[in-house]
């Protein structure tokens, strides 16, 4: 019955993903992308040669930011489409692996040899929350970490998107309730990871964040310590010894 959930759930996430082309996941190097890729490489420690594994990698988006910052990254992304997507958009540069598969039942060839695990706006989309972080904190080297970033579930901001946003629904995006700490970091203690930690930035979505002036009234509020649980973003890490 869980398998049956499960493939249930991946079918309803590829028709989700599938049948809307959101510009922001259409790969473009803005202050925003590269904010986030910022936030997780700072937090991680993980840099250029690092081999990274980015889980849901979708259409690039996260994925060509990476590689130009020198990381040797292979990509995992449940839909076929979107990584054709990607590959369309990474032209003649794509020069890495793609690998289509359910992080839950990851090619056995994957195990143990990457330096880091992450993602941008993934956990939130799986189904089998704990059995994914087990899954790929297998994958990881003595030593690797895991990190993905994540919304703040406690910002009350993702709710009104999602209820605004034409295309999204709070069905594909249900799993956003569970993006706390109290619910991932056991979750990654429970995998084997040690030093896990959340770690919050920023307040606003694309449309002002890649506005100088937002830039500006963005770093500003987060000196604001009292808003800090309010942040829209957090980076969830775990290491594996």
């Amino acid at each position: 019955m869980k398998r049956e959930a499960i493939d249930r759930h991946n079918r309803a996430q590829q028709a989700y993903f599938e049948q809307r082309v959101p510009g922001t996941m259409i790969p473009r190097a803005t202050p925003y992308v590269r904010r986030h890729v910022d936030e997780l490489l700072a937090a991680s420690e993980l840099g250029p040669g690092a081999s990274l594994l980015e889980v849901g990698c979708g259409m690039g988006n996260y994925t060509l930011e990476l590689i130009r910052r020198g990381l040797a990254v292979e990509g995992l992304d449940l839909s076929p489409v979107l990584l054709e997507r990607l590959r369309a958009y990474a032209g003649d540069d794509l020069s890495f692996p793609l690998h289509c598969a359910d992080v839950l039942d990851p090619p056995e060839e994957l195990l143990g040899r990457f330096d880091g695990v992450v993602g941008f706006f993934t956990l939130h989309h799986l189904h089998d929350l704990e059995g994914s972080v087990a899954s790929m904190a297998r994958l990881l080297q003595p030593d690797g970490r895991l990190a993905f970033v994540e919304p703040n579930a406690f910002n009350p901001l993702y709710y009104v998107q999602i209820a605004g946003t034409p295309g999204m629904s709070f069905r594909g995006e249900r799993r956003l309730t569970s993006m706390r700490p109290a619910v991932l970091l056991p979750a990654m203690r429970a995998a084997g990871l040690t030093d896990v930690r959340a770690l919050r930035y920023g307040f606003f979505p694309p449309f002002l964040a890649n506005r100088k002036t937002g830039q500006i009234v963005e770093h500003a509020l987060e000196r604001v310590g009292p808003l800090r649980p309010l942040s829209a973003f957090q980076v969830f890490l775990g290491h594996r010894a």
